[in-house]
């Protein structure tokens, strides 16, 4: 969602490429294209204008550190207050108690209940015991969508169709948990289509007759500045502790993530970044910081590699990166351990060094997995191995083989080339023998 902010960056800090000092003046026009930047992301006006007149001043005072080029210097100093900005260090819920209750807020529409039921499956798979509660009462549909949820995480869920009193439903929750010896109770709350008192007193009504040792937010990342008034609203009329960002995955410009802290002094704690169940992550402002930058996020991605890829596969292929070696049976092999963790340009974001142009330039289409595997199945070993060898003839038979064209052949023969060419220079830029290092030493 970032990807046109990292650009906009990338293309204002190039102003400051080649000087030997920083000057008022050079200053002051790469911070104009930042901030025209953070407001194409939708970033609150007052954030923008605050957050450029502090980069502003620390470049002008702090005396340019040995070894950094003035480009790096201001980089540094805007990486420094986008981790402030949103909220310096990780939160994680507080989760205390034999029975520690969160009560999930949000529109209709936000992804509330589709992100209870991540929660739900994350705190499992984290040895938790967790209960559902349906307490939406006027929409039938979220309870059946909650049941679907609950049945697709292995978590009970608790509801009644027939009470219209959301406190009752909660605190009889409450019981049935402590029966099955639950730890967790995630409560799934009424919505609206916008902000009302019918909805902020029932959400009141909740909170007071019911302990909650969390009350998260749900916003959509596509709404922008609207997400922003939300916030506001929810935190004047109900507060809460943290908020859960939505639709990260998808084309929103991401200024609700770089405003709501400061408007709301309410962090982002979680953000979902895809439609899967296990497509919610915890929000890191370092990495968010670094990703926003063009930095990578190395850890993130390791922690995704951990968890959905063949550990002894992917040291496998870490290793024959790292010296060099790529075929297209290794292409097939990262095509199949990627799709596990995602959208593969989003991936590539994630290793230092990769250019937003460069990653733009693979021109790799998702859509297109499973006809890229028929094609390489339908090579021969020697084939896979030295693509080189691959003549007009033997495309011929391959596109035969694969029910595939002559022009698809060569199409993937072109990404392979792309890749590899990526590979070589993520190896020079050193990113490639990070992501080896860290992978190894957590298989280790």
């Amino acid at each position: 969602m970032f990807q046109e902010l990292t650009q906009r960056l990338e293309q204002a800090f190039q102003r400051l490429a080649g000087q030997p000092s920083l000057t008022e003046q050079s200053v002051g026009e790469a911070l104009r294209e930042v901030r025209v930047a953070l407001l194409e992301a939708d970033v609150d006006y007052g954030v923008a204008r605050e957050l450029t007149e502090r980069i502003r001043a620390q470049a002008l005072a702090s005396p340019l550190l040995p070894g950094l080029t003035p480009v790096q210097h201001v980089v540094k100093i805007v990486h420094d207050e986008l981790v402030a900005l949103l909220g310096g260090q990780t939160r994680e819920l507080a989760l205390d108690g034999p029975l520690a209750t969160v009560m999930v807020m949000g529109l209709q529409g936000s992804g509330k209940t589709t992100f209870c039921g991540k929660l739900a499956q994350r705190l499992a798979r984290e040895g938790r015991q967790p209960l559902l509660v349906a307490a939406d009462i006027y929409r039938p549909a979220a309870i059946d969508q909650l049941h679907a949820l609950g049945e697709a995480a292995g978590v009970p869920v608790h509801s009644d169709r027939e009470s219209r009193n959301p406190v009752s439903i909660v605190k009889l929750g409450q019981r049935r948990a402590r029966d099955k010896g639950c730890d967790v109770l995630i409560v799934d709350t009424a919505g609206r289509l916008h902000v009302d008192d019918a909805l902020m007193n029932e959400l009141s009504a909740l909170d007071r007759a019911v302990p909650m040792q969390e009350k998260l937010l749900v916003l959509d990342a596509m709404t922008g500045q609207q997400a922003v008034a939300i916030a506001r609203e929810f935190a004047a009329r109900v507060g809460f502790d943290g908020v859960v960002l939505t639709k990260l995955d998808g084309d929103a410009r991401g200024g609700a993530a770089l405003s709501v802290l400061q408007v709301t002094g309410r962090p982002v704690k979680l953000v979902s970044v895809g439609e899967k169940l296990d497509d919610l992550e915890v929000f890191h402002p370092d990495r968010m910081a670094g990703r926003i930058l063009g930095m990578g996020d190395v850890l993130s991605l390791v922690e995704q590699a951990q968890a959905k890829m063949d550990m002894g596969e992917a040291e496998d292929l870490a290793r024959r990166f790292s010296a060099g070696q790529f075929t297209l049976e290794d292409f097939q092999k990262q095509i199949r351990q990627v799709r596990r963790m995602g959208p593969l340009q989003g991936v590539l974001r994630l290793l230092p060094g990769m250019k937003s142009d460069l990653i733009d330039r693979a021109d790799v289409d998702e859509n297109q997995f499973t006809r890229v595997e028929a094609i390489i199945n339908s090579m021969t070993r020697e084939e896979r191995r030295h693509p080189d060898v691959i003549n007009g003839s033997r495309r011929k038979r391959i596109a035969r083989g694969s029910g595939t064209n002559i022009s698809q052949v060569n199409k993937l023969l072109k990404q392979y080339r792309d890749m590899r060419r990526m590979m070589k220079e993520i190896n020079a830029a050193g990113g490639l023998q990070e992501f080896s290092r860290r992978v190894l030493e957590r298989r280790a």
